[in-house]
């Protein structure tokens, strides 16, 4: 194998290396974005369904203050029936009194649906509270762990650029060039082998002359459908 390959290959191996830590670290943030947005989806749901609890004792209040209003004006009534001369001021005090009751029964019943309402509204509320905690706690520490992560793998990273640096320093600025153009373009895997004749990037099959090229391991040989570059070993098929 051509020394120049022996070096490509191991550019290739760092630059595999620095490809997946540059990914991980860029989905940091993605999954610090998600967690967040976790915990703000879980305390908004708490806070809608405190809201709707707080809805429901406040009309449940609403209600109950209708009926001592109505209550007191019953007890007016009564105060001016017994007051009264009038056969007809005192039916029509009578029909007015019966009226204002059979209003407070059916506010009373609107009270106690509120009050059902109100008490399975409280329990979805606790168990909404609850939940948003726990949502909390997970991802403050998953947060955290992602934060360690982060650290890491941004050292692992400065480590393996140092090494690039070194280790692109042996090889030819032309060659370098080139090979970096491909790890730009078309990704980490870019010295490839010949296996069967077919190319180990694009996989396509290679002319024989092309083939033998890359066999004889004399100078540099590029796929001319993707312009990877070629090399060739014994345990490949011929």
């Amino acid at each position: 194998m051509l020394p120049v390959i022996e070096q490509l290959l191991v550019l290739q191996d760092r630059d595999r290396k620095r490809l997946r830590l540059q990914e991980e670290l860029a989905d940091i943030p993605r999954q610090r974005q998600r967690l967040q947005e976790k915990v703000a989806q879980a305390a908004a749901a708490a806070d809608q369904q405190k809201q709707r609890t707080r809805h429901l004792e406040s009309e449940r209040k609403r209600l109950e203050l209708e009926v001592r209003t109505k209550e007191d004006f019953i007890r007016k009534i009564e105060t001016q029936q017994g007051t009264t001369k009038s056969n007809d001021e005192y039916k029509r005090c009578t029909h007015q009194i019966e009226t204002t009751k059979a209003e407070i029964s059916g506010l009373e019943d609107q009270e106690l649906v509120l009050m059902e309402q109100a008490e399975v509204a409280a329990k979805e509320l606790a168990a909404a509270e609850k939940a948003a905690a726990n949502d909390r706690t997970m991802a403050e520490k998953q947060i955290s762990d992602l934060s360690a992560r982060e650290i890491n793998l941004k050292a692992d990273l400065e480590k393996i650029l140092v090494d690039l640096d070194r280790l692109s320093e042996a090889v030819d600025p032309t060659t370098l060039s080139r090979y970096n153009r491909l790890i730009e373009k078309r990704g980490d895997n870019v010295v490839v082998g010949v296996s069967g004749g077919i190319c180990g990037g694009c996989h396509m099959k290679l002319t024989q002359q092309v083939f033998l090229q890359a066999k004889a391991q004399q100078e540099l040989v590029y796929c001319p459908n993707c312009t990877r570059i070629l090399y060739y070993t014994r345990d490949m098929d011929h």
